[in-house]
């Protein structure tokens, strides 16, 4: 008895060395947003536009789908060109958690990364407002943020703390806001305001200085609502 406990337990032991415990998804380097990667995709990307006399190898989307998901990257296109040998590891393709999009893709084609842990966790916030909808008509509004933007009554929802996201840009987490329509979305207030005192910008008030974040780090602020500069501090973008 014994000896079949040792043999378990040694089993067991070289199980979670090989990984096997875990997915694709959970491996360090589907975690990891590789500049090596990056710059690979990059190369892919400009290569793929000179072989197509500047197209770019995005899928179809809707006009009206918000700008930092709407040219998402589609790796069979450069695949099929000879643009690319193989599928990032950390993409969400290759069982990754990580989005590849492009920024800028008139003027300057940048290849960038969406985090697609935070569109879990939006998902997962959405099931439960939809729940509340059904049963209460309004969605679960809290205290005001600002003209048309508001917190979530987390009470409401049956959670016992206020529901957040972890940043792609800082150690640091980042509070969900709501609309009117019940729309959930990443409040990124603070990473702007580290960014507007760390990058060189000429944003004025009206600008969407979300590009702040787009142009200069390896992430796109997705799922986010417009916000320009008052007072050298981010504000939402209001109509």
């Amino acid at each position: 008895m014994k000896y079949t406990y040792k043999l378990l337990a040694l089993m067991l032991l070289l199980f979670l060395l090989s990984g096997c415990l875990y997915p694709n998804s959970e491996l360090e380097k589907n975690q990891i947003p590789n500049q090596a990667q990056l710059e690979m995709v990059q190369s892919a990307v400009d290569d793929y536009r000179e072989r197509t006399n500047g197209l770019l190898p995005i899928r179809t989307k809707e006009n009206k789908t918000p700008i930092f998901q709407k040219y998402i990257i589609d790796f069979n296109l450069l695949k099929e060109k000879g643009s690319i040998a193989e599928v990032p590891g950390n993409a969400y393709e290759n069982g990754g958690v990580y989005q590849y999009a492009i920024v800028n893709p008139e003027t300057d084609p940048q290849v960038k990364l969406i985090d697609l842990r935070i569109t879990d966790a939006l998902r997962n916030i959405n099931v439960k407002i939809n729940i509340y909808r059904d049963e209460n008509l309004y969605p679960p509004i809290g205290e005001v943020v600002e003209e048309g933007v508001f917190t979530i009554d987390y009470e409401k929802l049956g959670l016992e703390e206020v529901p957040v996201i972890y940043s792609p840009y800082s150690d640091t987490v980042l509070p969900i806001v709501m609309d009117t329509n019940g729309e959930t979305y990443v409040d990124y207030r603070i990473d702007l305001n580290h960014a507007l005192k760390e990058y060189e910008h000429n944003y004025k008030d009206g600008d969407d200085i979300r590009f702040l974040l787009a142009e200069n780090t390896p992430f796109l602020p997705a799922y986010s609502l417009p916000y320009t500069i008052k007072d050298n501090e981010p504000v939402f973008k209001t109509e």
